[in-house]
């Protein structure tokens, strides 16, 4: 943050704002390597760190292997699961809240609504409970039909358990207040504006700067990465697309789409960190293709690298992109895409224009500084904390 801010009694200010201590459970923990809610967990978490709080992480083995017990100012907890697909998170989260009870944490703040049925504990010793409860998770086609009704009622269950409930999208906020009659904190999700040049990471591929167009997301099917291969083996071009993402138990539909894509599509696997950072920093366009969710994170963070992004037009999509992007129709699918893109391709002006546009929005809706402002004055809030 600027000097001029530090110079104002905001949040951070010692005189006005006693320090908290702050539990965030229900993902697979930091270094963030898997999701956007771990990225969440890692940004916002550090810099409520370095404002003085004391912030501990729960973090999911084997899903985390680094080694050390602090990373970013933050305390690691790590703690066993059950790698299976549905108990997996719920496991690691249950005996993350057992650990916490006999730690004195001011709030516990909970990812993932599939958590829900746990709230009660950490409420047991008096700790504040606040929950993100992401998208509507119940949407994914990886469910059966037990496992929605579970995240169905989860969503019912963190409205009445949780003291706070956290959306990141409007649309979403919208779906809690009409469902549930219950008003949750919408606090968007963030990203910051560091691109990178090109580096090591384009070399390895064979990739030329801004030619290009790029996914990234876990490769399941509702997330519909099917769309942009498909509609990227019409196109007549010597750029390339690069598929960033994987995805545990998706074997099936990942075997399909490398089967079903163009030679020029490369599939990386997952990437975080400075690479993921280059790659996303020097495409020609970002497509985010997903039909479920709220505010992808990936998303937003190709805005801030200075990308021009198409977008399935979901309403939760539309919400992020504002008039900072373009769109196809979600349900044609891949012809839709296709047209978009064989424009996008045609005119280099245009997407020079809205990469410029998404930088601008982020810049102003979502920089993870002011994300953290809107967690800490909650967390201050919920636990009475506020001078």
């Amino acid at each position: 943050m600027s000097g001029a801010k530090r110079s104002l009694p905001t949040l951070q200010s010692p005189v006005t704002r006693r320090r908290l201590r702050v539990a965030l459970l229900g993902t697979r923990g930091v270094p963030a390597s898997y999701s956007g809610f771990e990225t969440c967990v890692e940004e916002v978490g550090a810099r409520l760190a370095t404002r003085g709080h004391q912030v501990t992480v729960y973090c999911r083995i084997p899903h985390i292997d680094y080694p050390g017990r602090e990373y970013r100012g933050l305390r690691l907890v790590k703690l066993p699961t059950i790698r299976q697909k549905h108990l997996d998170t719920i496991t690691h989260s249950f005996l993350s809240c057992v650990h916490a009870l006999g730690r004195r944490y001011d709030v516990v703040l909970f990812f993932n609504v599939g958590n829900a049925a746990l709230v009660w504990i950490p409420r047991l010793v008096g700790q504040r409970v606040v929950f993100n409860v992401d998208g509507l998770d119940w949407k994914r086609q990886k469910w059966g039909r037990l496992a929605r009704w579970y995240i169905r009622a989860s969503e019912r269950w963190a409205t009445r358990l949780a003291h706070r409930v956290i959306t990141d999208s409007r649309q979403v906020q919208e779906y809690y207040r009409t469902r549930y009659g219950a008003d949750s904190r919408y606090i968007a999700y963030g990203a910051d504006l560091n691109s990178r040049p090109p580096g090591s990471l384009l070399a390895r591929y064979g990739l030329t700067p801004r030619r290009y167009l790029l996914f990234v997301g876990r490769l399941v099917p509702e997330n519909c990465a099917h769309h942009l291969v498909t509609a990227f083996a019409g196109l007549t071009t010597d750029m390339k697309c690069v598929v960033v993402g994987a995805a545990p138990y998706a074997e099936a539909y990942i075997n399909s789409l490398r089967t079903s894509a163009d030679p020029r599509v490369i599939f990386t696997g997952y990437l975080f960190g400075e690479g993921y950072r280059e790659l996303g920093s020097n495409a020609y366009c970002f497509v985010e293709t997903s039909e479920v969710g709220g505010t992808h994170p990936a998303l937003v963070e190709a805005m801030g690298f200075g990308t021009c992004v198409v977008v399935n037009d979901t309403p939760e999509n539309l919400e992020t992109i504002a008039d900072a992007g373009f769109s196809y129709d979600g349900q044609v699918g891949a012809p839709s895409l296709r047209a978009v893109l064989e424009r996008l391709i045609k005119d280099p002006a245009v997407v020079e224009e809205y990469a410029g546009r998404g930088r601008a929005r982020v810049r102003t809706h979502y920089s993870w500084d002011s994300v953290t402002d809107a967690y800490e004055q909650l967390l201050l809030e919920v636990t009475g904390a506020e001078a």
